[in-house]
């Protein structure tokens, strides 16, 4: 019961309401428009920061693609219509093929643009929002449905993604996706916890774990990522 309703709660939060209808031709035209564009830019001489810009854009807009195939997806089993699977076969020639996940019930985040922006720009406001991007994409890419679960992900690789929510917080405190990045975080803190070398480790990030979610539940006590919370919490090792 309980790993079913932080299911439902996170599925609903990784996938966004997006207010466009499903690839059509036209749509299809105007992406690959978008995305030769963007990409002249990355390969130009333009200064650092405009060509963070566009790796960022680009991986924004990579990721509004990605939504609507993973509802065809879910929805189908497949990706559907001619325009869709032109859309693919395009972006696969120009090098901004959408990777499929192991199990192939979703296409990944493309997150190499996220990381090239903050190199090029490491801080400001696009780094702000690259480096959530990329806080968020790893995230929801890194489990199927029990986010304390997250497959294949490696000790290196969760202190990353720590670090990473650790910096957006302190240096980005008023950015506009806060909440999400705050429950991200809280999320790592619990993954750390679990999986820590001995008790002093697990009870330090049980406690990190507690503190950032107590933040949290009286920052944003209506979300529904604060539901999660509350029942993820009670996977923290004993005594924490």
């Amino acid at each position: 019961m309980l790993r079913a309703l932080v299911a439902f709660v996170l599925a609903g939060l990784s996938v966004g309401a997006l207010a466009h209808d499903l690839i059509t031709a036209e749509s299809a035209q105007t992406y690959l428009a978008v995305v030769t564009e963007l990409q002249k830019t990355i390969s130009s001489k333009e200064p650092a920061a405009k060509r963070a810009r566009a790796h960022l854009d680009l991986g924004k807009t990579l990721d509004e693609i990605r939504e609507l195939l993973n509802r065809d997806l879910a929805a189908h089993g497949r990706v559907q219509g001619l325009p869709s699977n032109f859309l693919m076969s395009e972006l696969k020639a120009r090098g901004a093929e959408l990777a499929l996940a192991p199990d192939k019930s979703r296409f990944l985040a493309n997150l190499q643009h996220y990381r090239e922006a903050l190199k090029l720009e490491p801080s400001g406001p696009v780094a702000a929002d690259a480096a959530f991007r990329l806080f968020q994409g790893y995230f929801y890419d890194s489990f199927t449905s029990d986010p304390l679960r997250p497959g294949a992900q490696n000790r290196a690789q969760l202190a990353e993604q720590i670090r990473l929510g650790e910096w957006l917080l302190k240096m980005h405190p008023q950015h506009g996706e806060r909440e999400e990045a705050s429950f991200i975080l809280a999320i790592h803190y619990m993954q750390a916890a679990r999986a820590g070398r001995d008790a002093q480790e697990q009870a330090a990030f049980a406690n990190k774990a507690c503190a950032l979610a107590g933040e949290f539940l009286k920052a944003y006590p209506d979300s529904m990522r604060a539901a999660a919370l509350r029942h993820l919490l009670e996977s923290l090792p004993a005594g924490s």
